[in-house]
């Protein structure tokens, strides 16, 4: 298992290797950088004179390296990330960004996290009850849940949410986590049950889309392990349907749900990352939008090649979870590897 674990990990740094230089070209690839966002800045709001505002920009471009090749561009920061472990400068925020990447990437996974969870139990929940009771008004109830889930945009779910909020409920703070008589204070009950206030439409939102695959699968999987041999042998040996159902169809039903995990995070991550652009949390999802606008490459290729780390650690648990539930899921088809 070691060495299967090995194996896995040394094919996924070339892999990360590859999306860093596809990221870093497609960002870089549209016209403009951040020299360019201060020279407009310096004429609209400023006051300056083209002339003296492009000299500017001008010279922030040099004294930033943003006036060289692309390539270089690419080597100098991928060598500070390999040999320093530094991610680069935000030119925006003015400081490095694994501060900034520090200050919001922990909550972004602890609302993925929380997501992947309840869409995890609640859609497998709802696919075991209407894989059971096929054909009854619970399936098609169920079913038709599912395929909002599926279908219906999560943006505009998170629209709809916050016009109710705003024009209906007078609610005004929805761009934070927390009140702002509880912004500064140190954790407590009330505090906790105030950002639950403040993030519950995020969960809502990106649970409901995630819920809708883990049901639609687990029904579809569980439906046809029912009538596998084996199954029927259960039911001859006198066991009860549900210790049939739970003790030998859900454990087998499981496997493509496992596979799934490894797509799950990064899903749960543009979940919350769509949903919270729209509520202006202080999460990845509005810096990844706002570094993007304002030409802060380092911010935007940084977040992207961590989103593409967590693909690429969800497929490697994925697999690690699959090798530990059938034996013969290993690299090469053999039990010793």
């Amino acid at each position: 298992m070691f060495r299967f674990l090995l194996v896995r990990i040394a094919s996924a740094i070339p892999l990360l290797f590859v999306l860093s230089v596809v990221t870093f070209a497609i960002i870089k690839a549209p016209p403009g950088d951040y020299s360019d966002y201060i020279r407009s800045q310096m004429i609209n709001q400023g006051g300056a004179s083209f002339e003296a505002a492009d000299a500017q920009a001008k010279a922030y471009k040099i004294a930033n390296g943003l006036d060289k090749p692309i390539p270089v561009q690419y080597i100098n920061w991928i060598t500070g990330i390999v040999t320093r472990g530094d991610f680069g400068h935000s030119l925006f925020y003015n400081k490095p960004v694994s501060e900034v990447v520090g200050e919001r990437l922990p909550r972004t996974l602890a609302l993925a996290l929380v997501c992947h969870i309840l869409a995890s139990v609640i859609g497998i929940s709802f696919g075991i009850l209407a894989a059971t009771r096929q054909y009854t008004w619970v399936d098609s109830l169920l079913s038709g849940i599912s395929f909002l889930g599926m279908t219906v945009p999560r943006f505009l779910m998170a629209l709809i949410i916050v016009y109710i909020l705003v024009f209906h409920f007078n609610v005004t703070e929805i761009n934070s986590f927390n009140s702002a008589r509880y912004s500064g204070a140190t954790w407590s009950f009330g505090k906790f049950v105030d950002l639950l206030q403040h993030v519950w439409p995020v969960i809502a939102i990106a649970t409901f889309g995630g819920l809708a695959y883990n049901m639609r699968v687990m029904r579809g999987n569980l439906l046809d392990t029912l009538n596998a041999q084996y199954v029927e042998t259960a039911r001859a040996k006198g066991l009860s349907e549900r210790q049939v159902i739970l003790r030998h169809a859900v454990p087998n039903a499981l496997h493509p749900l496992i596979m799934y995990q490894g797509v799950v995070l990064p899903y749960m991550l543009t979940g919350e990352i769509e949903t919270a652009i729209i509520f202006a949390l202080p999460t990845v999802g509005p810096a990844i939008v706002g570094s993007m606008w304002v030409g802060d490459v380092y911010v935007t290729a940084t977040f992207m090649l961590v989103l593409s780390a967590t693909l690429i650690v969800g497929n490697i648990i994925a697999d690690m979870l699959l090798a530990l539930l059938d034996p013969r899921v290993r690299l090469g088809g053999g039990a010793h590897a």
